[in-house]
């Protein structure tokens, strides 16, 4: 329906010219979908915007654009209401025509964006020797969904994963553990995670409070930054098995990432700060090495600075993210570079893009986006975290949703009377927790924070994982019943009769405009918007339409209307990274 659009669009444009001339060209038709299906589908709001300029009543104007406006190919006569909306309301044949040409596509008539280009998508990206918590949940699930979206469309995608394996903190567990676990250093997965975290905690908190270890962790840092071979090997053994660990969850969330840590950039941070020494930006503040930020004021409301040097000689994470940025657009290519993290570190995000743009680094056919999510909630509506107050650990909280589905599922057996393989039960269960958990994140409005709650995101009703499972499960179901091969019905014709036919149809048609929305500002939310109303659109066409008690030819177009629900439900699906079931 996005070419749809685009063809009203240009007509309007052109009948515009024609009524008004050739200085009306270029003008926008102000050509959007109508407000409310009664007004028809789309409605054309320019006479009103030109009324000033032509010194007419806005009703006027859309009469003489629709005397010189043909859309008879694809429209009914377009209509005239209120103070000036030129209404158009497409027609069946047309309708039915488009959908007999996408039966055969696998990509159902979403076209690949005709300039593909390199982009990078920057999510996930936990720390080393911590476990992946909730709080990595959002950037995982939202970052990976963009990232499908975008390769689906055609573009050149690398999806990295800035993973925090190098500075202070390795410097402080090395220290402590060569103090308490030797072995750690020396022997692969000599500790379990858990217990690695435990010990990050207790070096953390010796280092807060113990002058002399600070010293000594400060010294393997030294030592790791010169590449002192002991040292070396303990940061590669506790970083080997804190990837093993996020491998199991990226495995479970079917995510995959090309890691790219901040120890990648080490090498490169002393030219950073040498060139934007060159570049006239550095300023010495108390021994730091800084760039002073346009926009940004301390609570005095004097200049903030970004400081890229510390007064010790190191570096941070400013600095890493400076030299990332320049690695990803002199030697990844890439010309939309895309960080998904919390809504928190917008500022940080804005301070260092404003000192690269300053520094020269960003060329005009580079777009940089900061793509930001709000908290997950529990039901309290406070942050959410475990009974003791601990942050949830990723892992047990997609465990814990796999169990609440199986749970689910053994009971509504039980109430159904039918008999499962526990094969099949578990993975029913894993499919729709872990989908459960992903649509519930990526079907709220990414800027808000939301609250987590296991019994509404596995609820069968209302705008679920499950309930969207479940349709695609009915249409599958109806194949079953009526021993129907979907892939043999593609030659045959749609015919629209009932008017949940035409709303179904419509719906299924809009699926490209949805595509190409999310791929500009990159809100998953609104496909799943698209996949929750194309469900209820099914549902509605299901009960009032007989299917398979229908006559032909109608009862091969409702089948037909079925796979073509059932294709778009997966391919939308699939998208936003959630697996489909035919049964359920």
């Amino acid at each position: 329906m996005n070419a749809t659009q685009e063809k009203l669009k240009a007509q309007v444009e052109q009948a515009l010219i024609a009524a008004f001339g050739a200085d009306f060209a270029g003008v926008d038709s102000i050509l959007v979908p109508a407000s409310n299906p009664k007004f028809g589908d789309y409605q054309a709001n320019v006479a009103l915007s030109l009324s000033k300029k032509l010194g007419l009543q806005p009703r006027a104007i859309a009469g003489a654009i629709v005397e010189k406006l043909d859309v008879s190919e694809i429209c009914e006569p377009p209509e005239i209401a209120g103070p000036g909306f030129i209404n158009l309301k497409l027609k069946t044949a047309y309708l039915e025509a488009q959908l007999n040409a996408i039966q055969a596509d696998p990509r159902l008539g979403v076209p690949a964006a005709k300039t593909p280009k390199r982009e990078i998508v920057d999510f996930s990206s936990p720390n080393i020797a911590k476990e992946m918590h909730v709080g990595h949940l959002r950037s995982t699930i939202i970052g990976d969904s963009i990232a499908r979206i975008l390769e689906f469309l055609g573009h050149d995608v690398l999806r990295l994963n800035h993973v925090g394996d190098w500075g202070t903190q390795f410097g402080m567990l090395i220290a402590y553990l060569r103090e308490v676990y030797p072995d750690a250093l020396t022997t692969a997965n000599a500790l379990d995670i858990g217990d690695l975290v435990s010990f990050y905690r207790k070096a953390k908190l010796r280092f807060d409070t113990d002058e002399a270890f600070q010293e000594t962790a400060r010294q393997e840092v030294v030592r790791l930054q010169a590449g002192a071979e002991d040292t070396l090997h303990a940061w590669r053994l506790l970083c080997e098995q804190s990837r093993q660990e996020f491998q199991i969850i990226y495995e479970l969330l079917d995510i995959k990432l090309t890691e790219r840590g901040e120890s990648f950039y080490n090498p490169l941070l002393s030219g950073v700060v040498e060139d934007l020494d060159k570049s006239g930006l550095l300023v010495e503040n108390q021994g730091a090495k800084c760039v002073f930020l346009e926009g940004f004021t301390n609570r005095e409301g004097e200049p903030l600075p970004l400081i890229v040097q510390k007064s010790d000689g190191g570096y941070n994470y400013a600095t890493t993210d400076l030299a990332s940025l320049r690695y990803r657009i002199q030697q990844d290519r890439a010309k939309r570079i895309i960080y998904v993290t919390d809504a928190g570190q917008g500022n940080h995000f804005a301070q260092f893009f404003q000192v690269a743009r300053k520094a020269g680094w960003i060329p005009d056919d580079v777009e940089l986006v900061h793509v930001p999510f709000g908290l997950v909630l529990g039901e309290d509506g406070k942050k959410f975290k475990t009974r003791s107050g601990d942050t949830v650990r990723l892992r047990d909280l997609l465990d814990e949703a796999v169990s609440h589905a199986h749970a689910d599922l053994k009971t509504r057996l039980q109430k159904e009377e039918r008999q499962e393989t526990e094969e099949f039960i578990n993975e029913v269960a894993r499919v729709v927790g872990i989908s459960a958990v992903k649509y519930a994140d990526l079907s709220q409005n990414r800027t808000s924070n939301y609250i987590f709650s296991y019994d509404k995101m596995l609820d069968l009703k209302g705008n679920t994982a499950p309930y969207m499972l479940y349709v695609y499960a009915r249409i599958y179901g109806i194949s079953r019943k009526g021993d129907i091969n979907f892939k043999e019905l593609e030659n045959n014709a749609v015919l629209l009769q009932h008017e949940t036919e035409l709303a179904l149809a419509k719906y299924l048609l809009q699926l490209d405009e949805v595509i190409s929305s999310v791929e500009q500002d990159l809100l998953p939310n609104r496909l799943c918007e698209y996949l929750f109303e194309l469900s209820q659109k099914f549902n509605q066409f299901y009960d009032r339409c007989p299917i398979l008690q229908a006559e032909e030819p109608q009862r091969t177009s409702r089948l037909i209307l079925c796979d073509l629900t059932a294709r778009t439900l997966k391919l939308g699906l699939s998208l936003l990274g959630i697996q489909v079931l035919e049964r359920m």
